[in-house]
């Protein structure tokens, strides 16, 4: 069934109050006293929050308020948390591969710094992996044009005479660039049962990674 397990997202058909009551088991477990939550549309729209809640449409989020959780939601795309603890910032995003494109990595590394973050680290969580995750032309002429070619090489692979992308390679790469220090939880969420992938199910939960200062 879709929502067997810790389903996290309010907006993918499962009973609201046991999403609600996901989450707050979740808030409880890391001891923050409220949860902010991407409301992620493959952009790259950052807020800054301050209380718990819903960042609508946007695709990353930045707090530096104590207690306050942030959530972001995958089941496929590559999450992932940002901190600078030292200065007190903290973050998370969501990236597919029109999170690439648009440049959601860049604009929330900016808004951290923005806030007072100088030495950021980041962890990505579980993703789709390239091997299965095939695309359509329109998507790698997209990538061609955005990113650099250094990039595209590493996030696009065409084997078979079929064209694969790489997203958590791209958001890597990304990081790499804007001098975040990162490490990555190397799990395919279409091959890993225990994990939600909308390719492989197509109805079906939202896992997340979540972080608290």
């Amino acid at each position: 069934m879709p929502f067997d397990s810790l389903n996290l997202s309010p907006a993918v058909g499962d009973d609201q109050s046991m999403v609600q009551i996901n989450q707050q088991q979740v808030t409880e477990l890391i001891g923050a006293a409220e949860l902010q939550a991407l409301d992620a549309k493959h952009g790259a729209k950052v807020a800054v929050a301050s209380r718990g809640g819903i960042a609508n449409e946007c695709d990353g989020v930045v707090t530096t308020t104590p207690g306050l959780a942030l959530l972001v939601l995958a089941a496929d795309c590559v999450p992932i948390v940002l901190a600078d603890p030292a200065h007190g910032v903290i973050a998370v995003a969501h990236c597919g591969w029109r999170g690439l494109t648009a440049g959601i990595v860049h604009a929330t590394v900016t808004v951290m710094r923005e806030q007072g973050a100088v030495n950021i680290q980041a962890i990505t969580g579980p993703a789709i992996c390239a091997k299965c995750y095939p695309v359509q032309i329109d998507c790698i002429d997209q990538l061609r044009d955005a990113l650099p070619q250094s990039h595209f090489a590493d996030v696009a692979v065409s084997t078979d005479d079929q064209w694969r992308v790489d997203v958590r390679a791209g958001v890597h790469l990304q990081l790499a660039d804007l001098d975040v220090t990162f490490s990555s939880i190397q799990r395919c969420t279409y091959e890993d049962p225990s994990l939600f992938s909308y390719r492989r199910d197509g109805r079906t939960g939202r896992h997340g990674m979540i972080v608290v200062q």
